[in-house]
């Protein structure tokens, strides 16, 4: 007999859901969520969790926010809907375009609106394309990414993503898309092999792929500034200058994707400018309306943008485009989003409460189950490992992590579990006493972890 609620069972029956085992899910059926406030949301049966996720790495200025809803309902009953084809525009999309670029001091020229970061992608590997073509160079079409790198969903999005989650019985990726070493010091260097050496030769490998592939072929490179659901992963030291060097050298265009990483994340407004990435395309969303409407933006620099328009000219359009791109409520909730990150100082906020987040996590490194604890501001992961001395994973990999994750919610928690990495991206407004808090109640699930596993 079911032990699910009706509505449980609802769900079950009517929905599929993205990124859940389906047979498991009509085993136990989903957590359903009724409401938010603050860093908090609660569930159908008044529990009340720490958000430690912003939902999907998204909801800057936390849950409830009465500014937010209220530039949704003013731009409802002002203008619902328009579309910006065919030189058709409105206010609050031509006011965020200013805003955005403004935001790039110089470095990004123009803005594509989509409705989310994986139909960005979609639309940067279109991009890619177009712009070569345009250039006569009607071979360079493939992208390299990275392995664990996330880039979306969508065909082309998923191909470019170094997950094998994400490709398995899809048939993906696509031909075009080649993916290069991931940037995981702790995991991936040589024994002995310091930061800038192992960032040194991991720009050696992609320099080899291109010239493997053959220059004239290679398109973009795409790149988090740091790797959010592929184990938010950090660079090693020097590591972008030199990947950015390579792409230079063979006229490989930079992809900064910057939908994790955007809007003060990492305690400045952009990951680039954390380190130092001067991309010719920058990809964005998340953050951008703290995921109260679905928002994606291009942003490229004046190389590619002019680019692109002049061909748009000589073919007669640029034939691309979605129903909702630059929609109406989502671009004024955008503003009134970001106007509040500004206002409120958000950004050297996440800087601070990052490097308590940091100092808090570290607190727990001798932890039997803690390998590494790593991270740039508001955004950390801890590995767990079988044996912190070999750094052995544990078997089969994703086990421990996925016992945190479901017994974190025992202790009001909720945390996200990639392989056994468990990730923290708590909404930028998260006070001192927050994230002190969040940390405790993730020490009594490393006990409790450490606990069912015999440690």
């Amino acid at each position: 007999m079911s032990t699910l609620s009706p509505t449980q069972q609802q769900d079950v029956d009517f929905q599929l859901h993205p990124y859940t085992n389906a047979v498991k899910h009509g085993e136990v059926g989903p957590r359903i969520m009724t409401r938010g406030e603050g860093i908090y949301v609660y569930d159908d049966q008044g529990n009340r969790y720490l958000e430690g996720m912003a939902g999907l790495w998204s909801v800057a200025v936390g849950f409830g926010e009465p500014r937010l809803v209220d530039a949704a309902t003013r731009q409802l009953q002002e203008l619902p809907y328009y579309h910006t084809f065919t030189h058709k525009s409105h206010p609050s999309v031509i006011e965020l375009s200013e805003r955005l670029i403004g935001y790039t001091e110089g470095r990004m020229a123009k803005v594509f609106f989509t409705n989310s970061g994986s139909e960005a992608n979609d639309t940067v590997v279109k991009l890619v394309w177009y712009y070569h073509n345009a250039l006569g160079q009607r071979a360079k079409k493939k992208i390299i990414a990275r392995q664990r790198g996330y880039h979306g969903v969508t065909v082309a999005s998923a191909s470019m993503t170094g997950l094998a989650g994400n490709h398995k019985d899809f048939d993906l990726p696509l031909p075009q898309m080649l993916h290069t070493a991931c940037p995981h010091h702790y995991r991936y260097a040589l024994p002995n092999e310091t930061e800038e050496d192992f960032a040194t030769r991991l720009a050696d490998e992609l320099e080899a792929l291109i010239l493997r592939e053959g220059a004239d072929t290679v398109g973009a490179f795409i790149g988090e500034p740091v790797m959010g659901a592929g184990g938010v992963i950090v660079p090693p030291r020097t590591y972008w200058d030199k990947i950015q060097a390579v792409c230079r050298k063979y006229d490989v265009l930079i992809v900064a994707d910057e939908v994790i990483t955007g809007f003060g994340r990492l305690g400045k407004r952009f990951g680039s400018d954390v380190f130092g990435i001067e991309p010719d395309i920058m990809v964005l969303s998340k953050q951008i309306t703290s995921s109260y409407q679905p928002l994606g933006a291009v942003l490229l620099n004046s190389k590619v943008a002019d680019t692109v328009a002049a061909h748009s000219g000589k073919l007669g359009t640029f034939g691309h485009g979605y129903t909702a791109s630059g929609h109406p409520v989502a671009t004024a909730v955008a503003l009134e989003n970001l106007r509040i990150i500004d206002e409120r100082g958000l950004i050297a906020h996440a800087a601070d409460m990052g490097e308590l987040l940091h100092q808090e996590l570290n607190a727990l490194s001798g932890h039997p189950l803690v390998g590494e604890v790593r991270g740039v501001g508001l955004i950390a992961g801890v590995e767990l490992v079988a044996d912190k001395a070999t750094r052995a994973p544990f078997d089969p990999l994703g086990s421990a992590g996925a016992y945190a994750y479901e017994r974190a919610h025992d202790h009001g928690l909720i945390v996200r579990g990639i392989q056994d990495t468990v990730a923290f991206c708590p909404p930028l407004i998260i006070s001192a006493s927050q994230v002190r808090d969040m940390v405790a109640r993730f020490a009594r699930v490393l006990d409790d972890t450490a606990a069912k596993l015999g440690r």
